[in-house]
C-alpha cells in the first residue's frame, strides 16, 4: 500500500481505497441481539459508501467473506444490496455466480477456495486481481470498482474496504 502519486510508478496497475469502514457492535457472539443482522456491518458499510461516494450499483464486484454459508448472505442485506430475508432467492438464482449480474467470491470464497483460519485478507486479494484485470478464467469483465467486507470477533464487528481502479476515478 502506498499513496496514490507513488503507485504511478510501479509495475502493476494501482488500485485505490475509495472508501472504508469498521465498527464493533459487541464483545460475544451470545451478546447479539439478533444472529440475523449486524449492526456493525451496517455501521461499517455506511461508512465506506459514505466515503467512496458511491451507491450500491457503481458495485461491478463483491468479495463478502463466508466462513459458513450464510455470513454472505447477511452482509448483502446489512450493506443494502438486497432487503432483509431477499438474499436467499438472490443467492439462489445465481446472480452471483459466474456470468450473474453480481460477481460474488469470484476466486470460490473461503468454502470454496481456501480458508487459512484468517481469510479475510483473501478478499482483499482477489479484489485487487479482478480491479487490476489480472484474475484469468474467472475475471469479471469491466470490472472498476468492487467491496470487500468481512465480520470479526465471532460477529462482533465488521470492516469494509470499497476500491477501485484508473476508470473508477
Amino acid at each position: 500500500m502506498t499513496r496514490a502519486e507513488a503507485a504511478r510508478d510501479l509495475r502493476r496497475p494501482p488500485v485505490y481505497v475509495l472508501g472504508t469502514g469498521e465498527a464493533t457492535e459487541h464483545s460475544m457472539v451470545s451478546m447479539m441481539a439478533d444472529m440475523t443482522t449486524s449492526q456493525a456491518a451496517k455501521v461499517s458499510g455506511k461508512a465506506a459508501f459514505d466515503m467512496a461516494r458511491l451507491s450500491r450499483a457503481d458495485i461491478d464486484v463483491a468479495e463478502l467473506y463466508d466462513a459458513f454459508a450464510f455470513t454472505p448472505m447477511l452482509a448483502l442485506e446489512d450493506l443494502g444490496f438486497v432487503a432483509p430475508g431477499e438474499s436467499g432467492p438472490f443467492v439462489a438464482d445465481g446472480r452471483t455466480g459466474p456470468g450473474g449480474d453480481f460477481p460474488m467470491n469470484t476466486n470460490g470464497g473461503g468454502l470454496s477456495y481456501t480458508h487459512s483460519g484468517m481469510y479475510g485478507i483473501f478478499t482483499l486479494i482477489e479484489l485487487t486481481r479482478q480491479l487490476r484485470g489480472d484474475a484469468g478464467e474467472r475475471q469479471v469483465p469491466g470490472a472498476n470498482v468492487g467491496i470487500a467486507h468481512g465480520p470479526g470477533g465471532m460477529f462482533a464487528a465488521a470492516g469494509t474496504v470499497i476500491a477501485g481502479n484508473a476508470s473508477a476515478l
